[in-house]
């Protein structure tokens, strides 16, 4: 049995915790003894992990870390770890963003130490300053990692540029997608939507923010729907641009066209009453909502840009307005189990544990 421990801040709602979550709930916990540290108690997905994984909380203040440098972190932080001497064969920094989640990894006993990255850092770095100002200040945990794994091959080229951490450390292993949970939401029936069956129904799903490109999704719609008039958007998820972009919807004319749900626990029995999954990301890790929709089998719409973070060759349109405009109803759905793809994904972390560290 292989050790194996993962460190989180949190388990709230987003990307990084979602495709935790999928992996945890999936792993061999015949072949992993596996730990979880979380620095944060309560979360959308608390509760939900098989009763193999061994959860440990820490009291340990992040946000105070976040703000200063990292080698400053790593020698002042405190970790009241209940098993100190205990040996991991992979310590896995999953956030990639807090200081003191790599300050634990480097404080552990782990053979290998590799951090996750989940995002394209160079298009982050270049469009969001306080993630400008994090890196400023943990871009120094670097060296302590012996490997580093993207979530898609999509992120190597930026993630070498930025850091100056060598190629050779650096590979990718795509999120797990939960695809019986996929599967098993589907099937209940939402209280609360009724899309009409006479328009061709649209959903979209992530954070309200800026890199999810809401904004760019809101300007197509405004030139599609002056073109037809039958179709409908609904986007699942909540987050700091709720209101900017609740004003862009009213300005735009778009309050009987797009509609703002909220978040969704279970966000499949929404989207598998649809006829299509859009997405206008900005940038994206690996885009698990799109796996998800490709799971379902819904009739994808998504940019261009967003090709080489999926992972499994889905196509994208350098034409999101013409593709809208040309959308139909789709109804033939069929479930994709993504068999290859996840058995590939859990192959190549037990292949992570046993491979000789380079360097």
């Amino acid at each position: 049995m292989k050790n194996i421990c993962f460190v989180q801040s949190d388990l709230n709602v987003g990307g990084i915790q979602k495709s935790l979550f999928n992996l945890l709930r999936n792993i061999d916990y015949t072949k992993f003894n596996v730990d979880l540290f979380l620095f944060q108690r309560g979360g959308f997905f608390e509760g939900s992990f098989p009763k193999e994984l061994n959860i440990i909380y820490l009291d340990v203040p992040m946000r105070k870390y976040s703000f200063m440098k990292f080698e400053k972190v790593a020698k002042k932080a405190v970790f009241e770890l209940p098993e100190p001497d205990k040996e991991y064969d992979l310590a896995i920094d999953f956030n990639s963003y807090q200081n003191a989640c790599a300050a634990l990894v480097d404080r552990l006993n782990a053979k290998k130490k590799v951090m996750w990255v989940h995002n394209d850092v160079a298009i982050k770095l270049g469009g969001e300053w306080k993630y400008r100002v994090l890196w400023h200040f943990f871009k120094g945990k670097f060296k302590i990692f012996d490997r580093f794994i993207t979530v898609s091959d999509g992120l190597i080229d930026s993630f070498v540029e930025k850091s100056g951490v060598a190629r050779e450390k650096i590979s990718s292993i795509c999120n797990y997608i939960d695809v019986d949970e996929i599967i098993t939401g589907c099937t209940a029936a939402p209280d609360d939507f009724f899309p009409d069956p006479n328009k061709v129904n649209l959903v979209a799903v992530g954070r309200l923010c800026y890199q999810k490109g809401y904004d760019i999704l809101l300007d197509i719609l405004s030139r599609v729907c002056k073109k037809r008039d039958d179709l409908a958007v609904y986007i699942i998820g909540d987050g700091e641009d709720k209101e900017a972009l609740l004003k862009q919807r009213s300005k735009l004319g778009l309050d009987d066209k797009v509609f703002f749900l909220g978040n969704k626990k279970n966000p499949f029995c929404y989207m598998h009453l649809c006829d299509g999954f859009v997405s206008t990301s900005r940038y994206e890790g690996q885009p698990l909502n799109i796996m998800e929709a490709k799971v379902l089998g819904l009739k994808l719409y998504i940019a261009k840009n967003l090709e080489k973070y999926t992972g499994c060759g889905l196509k994208g349109t350098d034409d999101m307005e013409k593709a809208l405009v040309e959308a139909e109803k789709f109804r033939e759905h069929s479930f994709d189990r993504l068999v290859s793809y996840n058995n590939n994904i859990l192959n190549s972390i037990e292949a992570l544990c046993s491979e000789e560290t380079n360097g």
